[in-house]
């Protein structure tokens, strides 16, 4: 690892300062970033460590969206009793996360910002139509994630909160890698009002929609409704821990779970 600066700033606007050069990255749990600095795959000139910034942590609900803090941590949003009535699906999706050592450094910002092809959080705020507040704009989740390890966010841009719609019923079901417990395959599933969303992370370059699940579900949202479903695997990936035709079966197989999930009546 490389020498660099290090700054913890108290303040949201000192953070800002600090990160508008565009030579600074910030921190959040570290969870990537530390390992690939250690790797020497990066080499920032500084690092800004968001942990000290109240402004950035956080979970309300409004009766119509809940909004969380981009450096709440996965635990939080796993046990916070807002998520857990909200969106229990999303609850349990965070209590899923990797192991209790990410849980309780990870947070629900870093996440979304490194954009992990194989990440949990990115299914959930594409599948829920979430809103990406950062330090300069409002970014819609269909609008945010640009591709692997790509977002939207510009150099010196800060993620600063989710806010998500509060769903009819939501689900996550993934199929995890035995060791890293990211998704090998990942569907999340929300019911609206005027339709449903269907995201699936895992199986491709970057988190995606599927549009054929998502017309499927909104004329009948049972699990039996995504019965026989196939995605091309064309599209998909294909590596040493899964070829892209077991891939493309298993989206169908975990938005059935998906499905099953959102439908319980005390979880998600």
């Amino acid at each position: 690892m490389r020498s660099f600066a290090y700054d913890r700033p108290a303040t949201m606007d000192r953070a800002v300062a600090l990160l508008s050069g565009g030579q600074a990255m910030p921190l959040a749990g570290g969870m990537t970033l530390l390992p690939t600095m250690k790797l020497r795959l990066s080499a920032p000139e500084a690092l800004v460590d968001l942990s000290s910034v109240p402004e950035l942590k956080g979970i309300s609900s409004d009766g119509k969206t809940l909004t969380i803090g981009a450096m709440t941590r996965h635990i939080d949003v796993a046990r916070a009793p807002e998520v857990t009535k909200a969106i229990p699906g999303l609850a349990r999706l965070a209590g899923r996360i990797g192991d209790p050592q990410v849980r309780n450094r990870g947070t629900l910002g870093g996440s979304l910002a490194n954009n992990d092809p194989a990440a949990d959080y990115p299914a959930a705020a594409l599948g829920l139509g979430a809103t990406l507040i950062t330090s300069k704009r409002e970014i819609a989740a269909d609008d945010f994630f640009r591709g692997m390890f790509e977002t939207a966010l510009e150099p010196g841009e800060l993620l600063t909160a989710v806010r998500f719609p509060i769903p009819r019923a939501a689900g996550y079901a993934k199929f995890p890698h035995p060791a890293s417990r990211f998704a090998l395959v990942g569907v999340f599933v929300a019911r609206f009002a005027d339709g449903v969303r269907v995201a699936v992370t895992g199986a491709g370059p970057g988190v995606f929609r599927c549009p054929p699940l998502e017309a499927r579900l909104a004329e009948d949202f049972v699990p039996e409704a995504v019965a026989g479903y196939a995605a091309d695997p064309k599209t998909l990936n294909s590596d040493i821990h899964a070829e892209a035709a077991f891939r493309a079966h298993l989206i169908g197989v975990m938005a059935r779970r998906a499905v099953a999930a959102a439908l319980q009546p005390t979880a998600a």
